[in-house]
This record gives structure tokens, sequence and C-alpha cells, in this order.
């Protein structure tokens, strides 16, 4: 256990404050069923270090620090936080982390974490949450959304939340672009995000003025469910001309970000901030955009994560459309036009133009038409190529070979169980040559 320099009864306030009651329980129940007291309370006592750790490190680094991924990654949150407050010198930083951050790298990244590493700035942090009822939502989290993983190191340590956080794992569609829209562009984004919504997706966006705006509020006209990503702290709605629609979308859909309450949007933070509703979503549609806009970069950040990404062009005498034409262009997108070709692309079913993002995928390649089930990432050609139609593999086996974690090839190998593309067997997962011939029931060893 962590030593975090305050009070017990600190602590609990602090824990209780951001919702994580779960982190407590165990601890004031001695540690559960009937086990050993000692070990519970170890185990009662990590639990919230766990939540405290992530905490810190949210507070202490800026959103997509690779190298904190790579330091918790090698070591956990708890222990990478409890080196952090022994004031590591960069040798113990290579050591820890098996020299993948190390020399100058590892410098640089304790240069940028120890003057943030300060007490107050957590519990500050903790307090300004605990007075909008933010939650703090960690992977651990059956809201954790798994689909966030896929950013690798860069992914977030924490998320801050307002609003209904079980949102953040439903699949859904990011509808972006520009800040200074025309009357086209809301009228197209009005109509994709209630078609959205309409068919059960939740609709993604940055609450931001113009079409995210118009695509948050169409959502919530539709009594659908919308997440809006800020790039600064939940407590501090931003744009403020936004917050009566943010404040409503908290109180229907949920609020989030990676930055601690307290926080204020920066431009690099916003940046950041596009990676994630790219990384949330389950395919990306660009309304209208210039040549400079913002909405690119999350379209980019989309096709670097494989994820498959859809632009409305515009009128070419309008400077609003030409980002989303020069993306026709040159980029491996798919020409959208109304909500029905938006839907196909979130469930995987338009193959033109789609490029090699981070799931090495084409939908429409030549080694086959689109297959039935949803392929946003690339993960269900990957599972059956690394399937075999004779020999069967376990689900470490498929994860090992895939790169990917068990709990994500246990999520894709239901899928396709469904849709009769694999088998379960005594010893494993097998592909079936002919899908539809045979269903076998979930028995294979795990």
């Amino acid at each position: 256990m962590i030593d975090w320099g305050l009070p017990e009864s600190a602590v609990a306030a602090l824990l209780r404050g951001v919702g994580r009651e779960d982190a407590l329980e165990r601890a004031s129940s001695g540690g559960g069923d009937g086990g050993d007291g000692a070990g519970a309370a170890h185990e009662a006592g990590a639990d919230r270090d766990e939540v405290l750790a992530r905490a810190l490190w949210s507070v202490i680094v800026e959103p997509g620090d690779g190298a904190a991924g790579v330091l918790i990654g090698a070591v956990g949150a708890v222990e990478a936080a409890r080196l952090l407050l022994e004031s590591p010198a960069p040798a113990t930083i290579a050591a820890a982390t098996d020299g993948e951050l190390a020399g100058a790298a590892a410098e640089r990244a304790l240069g940028r974490w120890l003057p943030r590493r300060r007490q107050s700035d957590l519990v500050r942090a903790l307090e300004s949450a605990a007075r909008v009822r933010a939650r703090l939502v960690i992977p651990d989290d059956a809201e954790w959304p798994i689909a966030l993983d896929d950013l690798g190191e860069c992914a977030p340590i924490a998320l801050w939340a307002r609003g209904e956080a079980g949102l953040l794992s439903r699949q859904g569609v990011a509808l972006v672009g520009a800040r200074a829209a025309t009357g086209y562009g809301e009228h197209i984004a009005m109509e994709l995000a209630a078609g959205a919504v309409r068919q059960g997706a939740t609709v993604v966006s940055g609450g931001a003025y113009g079409i995210d705006g118009m695509a948050h509020r169409a959502a919530l006209a539709s009594s659908g469910d919308t997440i809006a990503v800020l790039a600064g702290g939940v407590d501090r709605l931003y744009p403020a001309g936004h917050e009566a629609l943010l404040t409503r979308i908290a109180e229907q859909g949920v609020v989030v970000s990676e930055a601690p309450c307290g926080t204020a949007p920066t431009r690099w933070r916003f940046l950041q901030r596009n990676r994630s509703i790219a990384a949330l979503a389950g395919a990306t549609v660009v309304v209208e955009a210039g040549l400079r806009s913002g909405a690119l970069s999350t379209a980019r950040h989309a096709l670097g994560l494989g994820r498959p990404v859809g632009v409305v062009p515009g009128p070419v005498t309008s400077a609003s459309s030409a980002g989303c034409h020069a993306m026709l262009r040159e980029g491996p997108v798919v020409c959208i036009t109304g909500v029905a070709e938006q839907m196909e692309l979130l469930h995987g079913g338009l193959g033109l133009g789609l490029g090699h993002g981070a799931g090495g995928h084409v939908a429409g390649d030549a080694d086959g038409p689109p297959r039935a089930a949803p392929d946003p990432d690339g993960m269900v050609t990957r599972v059956l190529d690394a399937l075999r139609p004779r020999r069967a593999q376990t689900v470490d086996e498929l994860a090992r070979a895939v790169g990917e974690s068990s709990a994500r090839i246990r999520s894709v190998l239901g899928v396709l169980a469904l849709e009769d593309r694999v088998a379960a067997k005594v010893d494993g997962w097998v592909r079936c040559a002919e899908p539809g011939r045979t269903r076998t029931a979930f028995t294979a060893k795990e």
C-alpha cells in the first residue's frame, strides 16, 4: 500500500466523491467473505491505491504521454506511482521498463512528471470532480471502453465522466466537422445524427460550435445517446456558449475527458482529444471541414487506428468543404451522402476506399467481399486470419498471434460464433470452412 500522506478519512471522502465507493467497501467490511484478514485488507488497499494512482497519473501527465504508458504497462499504475513518489533516477525508470524507457527519454519523462507531483493538485482534482458529480473511470471498470486500448501506450490512463459512463462502451459513430459550419453542413449533421440514434448507435463528438453542437443536439432531440469528449476538465465546460448543451449531455448522455477537473483546454489537448473521439467510435464521418479544420485530425487518427472514415461532399465552391474534398481525392475514405451509407460504414458494409490502418485490413480487398460481422478496426479479419480450420487454438494463443488482449479476442470470437464462422472445440477454437453449417456451444478452454 502507498502512504498518500492523507488521513484515511480524507482518502475515503475523496474516493466517495468521485463515485469510487467500490474501492472502499472491502476495506470497511474487513475484506469480504471470510478469507485471510491480512490478505483481504491488502487487496482492499490495492483497490484504493489503483484508483488513486491513476488519478495521480492523470493529474501529472498530458494526454497521450506514451512514456507514462510504457512505465504503467511495465509495472502497473500503483508501482509506477510509488516509483514517482520516491523521486526516481532515470536509471530506476530504465530498470523498471527493461530498458524500453532509458537514457535521455527517461530523463525527459521525469523532467515532465516530477514538477507536477504535488499532493495538493491531486486533492484539488478529486474535490473539483466531486463538486460536479464526476466519476473517475479506470481500465478495471466495467464501464471502461476497451476500444481506447487500441491507442496502445498512448491510451488514456483514466477518464473523468459526468453522466452515464456505461455509454462509453456502446457502439457509436463520430460526427465531426467545422466550427464555422454552414447551414448545409448543420442540416446534414442533424440528419446523420438523428438517423444514427434511431438505429441504436451513439453519437460521439467534441462539444464544439458548428457541426459538433448540431450533432449533439439532434441526438438529444431524437431521444438518443450522445458522448461529448472535452479537451479540458469536465468541470470547465467549453466552449462557454455550449454550457447549457453540455450540461444537458451530462444529464442525458455523458461528458468525458482524460484531463482532470480544473484543467483548461489547450491546442495540444484538443489534438489529443481528437484521438479519443476517433478511438471511441466505430466509424468517423467528417460532415464539413475546411483545409485546416481540426476535424481532419480526428479522421487521420481514425485511419491510423484502422477505423473506417466517411466524408460528406459539399458544394465545390464552398471553402467549408475544401478539406472534405481533399480527403476524398487523397485519402482512403468513403463518400457519405446519407444515413444508410453512414450506418453501412459503421457496420462494416462499405468497403470502397477504406485503407490499411492499425487493423491492416481493407474491407473491400481482393481477399473477398465484406464480412457480415462489423469490422471497423480489422479485429474480425485478424482473428479469422489467425484461426486454423483443423488445429484448435486457445484464446491465449490467439491473443498472442493477433497481438490483442484475451478479453478482446473472446469478444470477437463470440460475434463470429453467432454467425457460425468459428466453432468451439474441447481444446480451443477453429475457423469454419463453410460458415452456417454447424453451431457449437461455447465449450472452448480459455
